[in-house]
């Protein structure tokens, strides 16, 4: 199956305590199904000293299902679905069920 949702695409979270909220995906993790995303899903973590990080409680992105993440639209920013279509030249691309707006040009 082809991906819906790639590094660096803008998304809205639709479900859990940060719904509404968009960020940058960061990273996509397919065989969890899961994508790490800028700014949301922040939890805080007790980071031990090292060489290079001090020592203390340490707020980080964490993981969210791909299921509570949606595309956020080119034209207009809100939520919407990705279908694919193939163009002329053969590429397959995805495209925005909400205007039909071409994703990855």
């Amino acid at each position: 199956m082809a991906a819906k949702i790639k590094k660096g695409d803008k998304v809205v979270v639709l479900a859990g305590r940060d719904k509404g909220r968009s960020g940058e995906v960061l990273q996509v993790l397919p065989k969890v199904e899961r994508a790490v995303v800028s700014g949301v899903n922040m939890v805080k973590r007790h980071q031990r000293q090292t060489v290079k990080q001090e020592a203390g409680i340490v707020s980080k992105e964490s993981t969210i299902h791909l299921s509570n993440l949606a595309l956020a639209d080119p034209k207009d920013g809100k939520p919407t679905r990705v279908g694919f279509k193939i163009l002329d030249d053969g590429r397959k691309v995805r495209v925005a069920k909400h205007s039909g707006e071409l994703i990855d040009g």
